[in-house]
């Protein structure tokens, strides 16, 4: 599932443990927003969060990732579900963005499938080995949201925002 990343595939198990420890530092400095999507029966099935906040403009990117096991079961569209009612009624976020490469189709459709429109490419946007690689980009706002189908997903976003991310 790493091939798509930016930094390319993880190659060693350092380097995912590595994510994991730099976690609770990016929440406490307000950086990124990170959960564990776990299935009730088969454990941990991914990661969904949100990450390049802007608090003056109100916005930030989702990125989501599965195991190849949990691909096509709609875990996509209740992890999305989730951190859109996160986003923009507890943290009061106007846009919600995304990428994906232009060649993973899947997560492409994926992002269409829940309601993010297609902006545009940004070409040779980030680097992946020795190759310079184009994202496509989406977007999102608050209105169109709340005007969409997920928006009427019933979730309850429970506990207190860590103050990193507390509008003011």
């Amino acid at each position: 599932m790493t091939r798509w990343f930016s930094w390319g595939p993880y190659t060693a198990l350092e380097q995912p443990l590595a994510y994991i420890a730099r976690c609770a530092h990016q929440r406490e400095a307000g950086e990124q927003l990170d959960l564990l999507i776990v299935h009730r029966e088969l454990g941990p099935a991914g990661i969904t969060g949100l990450s390049e906040f802007s608090r003056r403009d109100r916005r930030a990117v989702v990125g989501t990732w599965f195991g190849r096991r949990f691909w096509g079961t709609g875990a996509n569209r209740e992890a999305k579900a989730i951190v859109f009612r996160l986003g923009f009624d507890v943290l009061g976020l106007n846009r919600i963005g995304s990428y994906s490469n232009p060649e993973n189709t899947r997560s492409t459709r994926a992002l269409l499938g829940v309601g993010l429109r297609h902006e545009g490419v940004l070409r040779a946007w980030h680097r992946h080995g020795d190759r310079y690689l184009d994202v496509n980009v989406f977007g999102l706002l608050r209105d169109e949201w709340a005007a969409a189908e997920l928006a009427g997903v019933d979730i309850a976003v429970e506990g207190d925002v860590p103050p990193a991310f507390s509008s003011g």
